[in-house]
């Protein structure tokens, strides 16, 4: 796996809209190992929640009230992405349109980054009923700490990956069936 270098990442969201990040993850992946994961807790704008997201993830107002917006949390995840200008997301259609609706609603610049999608991987690698990043790390018996929280989910997917890459026995640049550009 020498090499193979991402950056896993996950959001959690304050209510159904995707600029509504509540919490943001990711996961250094350095020549095909796990190097370094963090998380923020972020601000939503007006830090409104919807009962059911809360009800999903457990992040309440009061946890968020004092945090930083998303502006200040992505110019961090950024200084990750000048080094490994990647992503890798569970359902990338949903985290990578947050950061597309994120970055419209606070003015900001695009970079340009790859993404590849480890759910749109596990479909066409694999022929379980169930393809949720938590059913898939039973599967695989990888471990993993609370589910929806993006700081774990963002582990979780990153050894996914990585074992995806493995399965498909293939380099990263091939897995162009589950990729795309932020």
């Amino acid at each position: 796996m020498q090499g193979i270098n991402f950056i896993a990442i996950d959001f959690e969201t304050a209510t159904g809209k995707r600029a509504s990040i509540c919490e943001a993850g990711i996961c250094i992946v350095r020549n095909g190992e796990v190097a370094e994961s963090r998380s923020w807790l972020v601000r939503p704008q007006g830090n409104r929640y919807s009962y059911w997201n809360m009800q999903i993830h457990g992040i309440r107002p009061s946890d968020t009230l004092n945090s930083p917006e998303f502006p200040e949390v992505w110019a961090e995840i950024c200084e990750y992405l000048k080094d490994i200008p990647v992503l890798v997301a569970h359902n990338a259609a949903f985290d990578i349109g947050c950061i597309h609706h994120s970055l419209e609603l606070y003015g900001m610049e695009k970079p340009d980054i790859t993404y590849y999608c480890s759910l749109r991987a596990a479909r066409k690698l694999y022929d379980f009923g169930c393809n949720s990043l938590d059913y898939l790390c039973d599967q695989f018996k990888i471990p993993y700490g609370q589910h929806h929280r993006a700081g774990d989910d963002a582990e979780m997917c990153a050894r996914l990956f990585l074992t995806e890459l493995i399965d498909a026995d293939c380099e990263l640049e091939e897995m162009n069936y589950c990729n795309g550009k932020l």
